[in-house]
């Protein structure tokens, strides 16, 4: 079939790894986008590692603070409150009128312009918010009954619970790689926590339970904020839904375990301290709204998978410097797990690089990454947009999938080779064609299109 004026052979548009459009070759209205090249491909993909680190150093920062904190507000060597649930209950709320304060001062920034439905609120939104109640709740009932390296052993399979959650939802496309990666950081783990522990049934039901529910939150909340059309795709927003029902949920549940009628009356709640107890109750809600700012931030451009390994990291972190600050004594077991986990990172971000620079990135004029939905319009908006494929493989020779591949048992884990599948997919993509189509009037002038980057980790 022969090609319009304004399409190009997926082969032609390969050749030399970029195919820029010539101006005079497209309608007036058309911006001058070409695919990314290797070079810039790896140029926004640190770009795009730099922004993320920073947001995960930010994540790190308020979490470390408020781990303090909670070691301060519930240790009966210096404050003692006795409800651990009922402080982070007040968080949630704190939260949602921090996000409500922020969506008031800068609308433009913080209030998208659309809102979910009450059906969407119910179907999608209320399901995340109560999983994500259940899951503090459970965690801290939990450890009534269990000791803390047990309760790390078993939380560390909410890693599983992501990745099972994140191929369910089509939110990671399933991959034996990732998967033996995921397991080879989780094995790290049990190894870095191991030590002698008893095992109690009770406590690894709630434990096991939590996890559950926080992949299903986890993966949940990155549904909410990838959905423009429910008004959540920033993490302000997406905090000013949740919040209320985070907060009645754990209130529910802390008003079940917890005997609120002993505050009344107590120290507490007495003269000065009354005024010291609300201070400490409220204030540290805002260490927690920046924490889930930075938290939803990741999530929104690395994805959930991305966002538990930075978890992951931080536990190697805190215990790789307490042992060096503070000599804590970790056996050969400990260490090996540390050893183990780092390289199950490392892989990670290999596997997400390898994936980055396969896929096909369309640029603007200004080397900025397009972002296209299903529709066709560029960021939500009538607009120029290229009909690619993501699965092409820019970085490789159209010759690598000609010929058959031999499978000789020996290719390693994140080799370049491409197996069957991918060759009998790949030869389908050739035969597509980039498809330019300007929705505009020809002397209508095209709208600027903010930049979308990739995220770092995102496949």
């Amino acid at each position: 079939m022969p090609l319009n004026d304004h399409e190009y052979s997926l082969d032609e548009s390969l050749a030399g790894g970029a195919q820029h459009f010539d101006d005079e070759e497209m309608h007036p209205g058309d911006p001058p986008v070409h695919l990314a090249t290797l070079a810039e491909k790896k140029r926004l993909w640190w770009r795009n590692a730099l922004i993320n680190l920073l947001f995960i150093a930010s994540w790190f920062f308020f979490s470390t603070i408020l781990s303090v904190y909670n070691k301060w507000m519930f240790s009966d060597k210096y404050f003692g409150f006795p409800f651990p649930l009922l402080v982070t209950t007040m968080h949630f709320f704190v939260q949602f009128f921090l996000a409500a304060l922020l969506r008031t001062i800068w609308p433009q920034r913080f209030r998208p312009a659309h809102s979910p439905t009450k059906a969407d609120y119910g179907k999608k939104a209320v399901p995340a918010a109560v999983a994500t109640g259940l899951d503090v709740g459970l965690s801290n009932l939990s450890l009534k009954t269990i000791s803390l390296s047990f309760f790390t052993m078993v939380k560390s399979s909410s890693l599983i619970f992501v990745l099972l959650f994140a191929f369910l939802f089509r939110l990671e496309k399933f991959s034996i790689r990732l998967i033996a990666v995921i397991f080879l950081i989780f094995s790290g783990v049990l190894l870095m926590v191991a030590t002698e522990t008893h095992f109690i049934l009770r406590g690894f039901i709630l434990v096991i339970s939590a996890s559950a529910l926080g992949g299903f939150r986890w993966a949940l909340t990155q549904m909410l904020l990838k959905d423009k059309k429910m008004g959540m795709d920033n993490p302000a927003a997406t905090i000013f839904w949740l919040a209320p029902i985070m907060g009645v949920t754990l209130g529910v549940v802390s008003f079940t375990v917890d005997d609120w009628s002993s505050l009344y009356g107590s120290d507490f709640f007495t003269g000065w301290k009354a005024v010291q107890t609300i201070f400490f109750l409220t204030m540290p809600g805002v260490l927690a709204f920046c924490m889930i700012l930075s938290e939803f931030s990741i999530i929104q451009r690395a994805g959930v998978v991305p966002m538990s390994i930075a978890g992951i990291a931080k536990e190697v972190t805190t215990i790789s410097i307490s042992a060096a600050i503070f000599k804590d004594n970790l056996t050969p077991l400990n260490i090996t797990g540390v050893a183990i986990t780092v390289c199950g990172i490392g892989l990670f971000t290999y596997h997400k690089y390898r994936k980055s620079l396969e896929s096909a990135v369309p640029l603007d004029a200004h080397g900025n990454p397009i972002s296209i939905d299903p529709t066709g319009s560029v960021d939500g908006r009538a607009s120029s947009h290229v009909e690619l494929d993501e699965t092409v493989r820019l970085t490789r020779g159209s010759d690598e999938f000609d010929g058959e591949h031999e499978d000789d048992g020996s290719r390693s884990l994140f080799s370049a080779d491409v197996d069957e599948e991918d060759a009998e997919e790949l030869r389908s993509i050739r035969s597509s064609k980039i498809r330019w189509s300007s929705v505009q009037d020809a002397h209508t002038p095209t709208p600027s299109v903010p930049p979308s980057p990739e995220a770092w980790l995102d496949g």
